[in-house]
């Protein structure tokens, strides 16, 4: 969303699912849609389908690239380069749109100035991806009558994540494929409603709305009016802000909903010790996650897929009502419940707020919601925001106020073009640790495990160390072969798997089983400073060999015939 933000002043995707199906090309750049957005990934096959050009850009030959034109095997962390060389062929070949480069634009002559250095010669070098793939690419976006960018946690789980995005946000501004319908930049969000977490304000720097709680003073004091108390006018912590407050004992008491931070991040060894430090913690959740072990309170939440009444927002904007199918179980209640409950019993007197209240406030406080009443979201089935009266309809796409040229009241702000720099993994390979370790998810499985654990697939595999064949040759492993992966920060033992998707010089791993394998001991945690995104897709690591005995142990309790069993160990 930070990046989004910088440049277009709102987070949000800037296409419809409608678009995607219709567009004439698709740069699917970090991102295995196919796997991890499945749904999704359907408005791809029908563009697909229907003639469009699909390029993958992803250091694995994923289930998405094998439905592409091209793919492009770019080496981890190499995205910045890659984005700047495609940049710098479209402009060397006089390719970019100069009617939308002047007049929506800004900083055009200082990024040129970036770019120019990154030759085909030099991109490859750096990239892993030929010249005349790259020479490609980047003729066919620039000349395609439409064409969308659209990435995930490929692009953002890196130390330099923001950039990353901005890199992407170049090419499009370069080539006027923004605002416009079949063209965009759209980020493909990761968990279910982050668009509408962002959207309500659930990120420091940000009232509803994407409204600055810092620069928007008018914003600022409305939502003091209505709330009848002062806002201080200062950016919060993100989520690697408050386990450094953790840390220098300036954060003691933490309130954590729908979150399980003692799995999911990286150097979990490192944020377990901070949680159990603190002098409170409450957990509002699901299920009893590993954090929620480690509360003092724990509260029962329902589950607001169909135990909940209230809104969701999607990757496309739309905004659609969410209806109650089943009674919680037990003592558990709704999340807003919770809230207003532990609010009037510390004196603020909020009464029993219902969703819909809750919605009307948001609408009051928030413009580009204002027409979002409801009845038209049952009516509609879903608005798009911004929708600013009840007489709008909502907006398939965003941005094409920057096509004004001639009006600058209409228009506003102009776009900037940003200098990105390349900047590699933080986590160097070595001698010691030779092996680039990325991280990802598989279609039958979600995140660390905790909501599809419980069930079978019979698509489920057990955790596994992807390795090459080139690599298992090399260093003589065997498919299901119980070995030890170690980084700088700790260890794990997990059977192989050997995946000819993957290049020599690359593994992969998930998080979807943490009890058998815990993927994130083996993690970094260098955080992008903008976003604060840890860099969960670049790890150094190496491969041992089990010493004799402890392989019979292994196979003695089914960690290699089982395909999934492993222990973890701290460095």
């Amino acid at each position: 969303m930070v990046g989004l933000a910088a440049v277009f002043g709102a987070g949000g995707g800037t296409s419809s699912y409608e678009e995607v199906e219709n567009t004439d090309l698709i740069l699917l750049w970090g991102s295995n849609a196919r796997a991890a957005h499945p749904i999704f990934f359907h408005h791809v096959l029908k563009a697909v389908n229907r003639g469009a050009r699909l390029i993958v850009v992803d250091p694995r030959r994923t289930e998405s690239a094998e439905w592409g034109d091209l793919w492009l095997g770019i080496d981890v962390g190499t995205d910045i380069a890659l984005s700047n060389t495609i940049a710098r062929e479209i402009v060397a070949n006089d390719l970019q749109h100069d009617a939308f480069v002047e007049g929506a634009t800004v900083g055009y002559a200082e990024y040129v100035d970036s770019i120019m250095d990154w030759t085909l010669d030099r991109g490859e070098a750096v990239t892993g991806v030929p010249a005349d793939v790259i020479r490609e690419v980047a003729h066919a976006y620039a000349k395609a009558d439409r064409a969308m960018i659209c990435w995930t946690l490929g692009i953002t789980e890196h130390h330099n994540a923001v950039d990353n995005v901005l890199s992407l946000i170049n090419l499009s501004l370069l080539t006027g494929h923004v605002g416009t319908y079949g063209s965009g930049v759209n980020p493909l969000r990761g968990q279910n409603n982050v668009q509408g977490g962002g959207d309500m304000g659930a990120i420091p720097n940000k009232l509803a709305g994407f409204q600055d709680i810092e620069k928007d003073t008018a914003a600022r004091a409305r939502f003091e009016a209505a709330w009848g108390t002062p806002i201080v006018p200062e950016y919060g912590w993100h989520l690697t802000d408050m386990f450094r407050a953790m840390e220098r004992g300036d954060l003691t008491a933490v309130y954590c909903i729908g979150e399980n931070p003692a799995t999911s991040e990286a150097d979990n060894q490192h944020a377990v010790e901070l949680l159990e430090g603190l002098d409170t913690l409450i957990v509002q959740d699901i299920f009893m996650t590993k954090t929620a072990e480690l509360a003092d309170v724990v509260f029962p939440a329902s589950n607001s897929a169909f135990e909940s009444e209230g809104t969701v927002t999607n990757s496309e904007r739309r905004v659609q009502r969410v209806r109650a199918a089943l009674e919680p179980p037990g003592n558990a209640r709704d999340d807003i419940w919770i809230i207003t409950q532990l609010a009037n019993r510390m004196g603020a007197g909020w009464g029993d707020v219902t969703p819909r209240q809750a919605w009307d406030e948001c609408r009051s406080l928030s413009p580009m919601h204002a027409g979002m009443s409801w009845e038209r979201l049952e009516e509609l089935g879903g608005i798009q925001w911004p929708c600013p009266d009840e007489e709008h309809p909502g907006t398939m796409f965003l941005h094409a106020r920057l096509w004004e040229f001639d009006d600058p009241e209409a228009q506003g702000p102009k776009a900037p073009l940003s200098i990105v720099i390349d900047d590699p993994p933080v986590d160097e390979l070595t001698e010691e640790f030779p092996l680039r370790l990325t991280t990802g998810r598989r279609l039958d499985s979600y995140n660390t495990g905790v909501q599809t654990g419980a069930y079978t697939s019979p698509l489920r595999r057990g955790e596994t160390i992807d390795v090459s064949p080139e690599d298992a040759a090399r260093l003589a492993l065997a498919e299901d072969e119980c070995v030890v992966v170690s980084s700088r920060r700790g260890s794990v033992e997990v059977p192989v798997h050997v995946d000819e998707a993957l290049r020599p010089g690359l593994v992969f791993m998930t998080f979807h089983f943490p009890d058998q394998v815990d993927t994130n001991v083996l993690t970094i945690e260098a955080t992008d400073p903008k976003s604060g995104t840890a860099e969960f897709k670049a790890a150094a690591v190496r491969i041992d060999k089990l010493p004799p005995e402890r392989r019979a142990e292994a196979e003695t309790a089914g960690a290699i015939s089982g395909g999934g069993g492993g222990v973890a160990s701290g460095a």
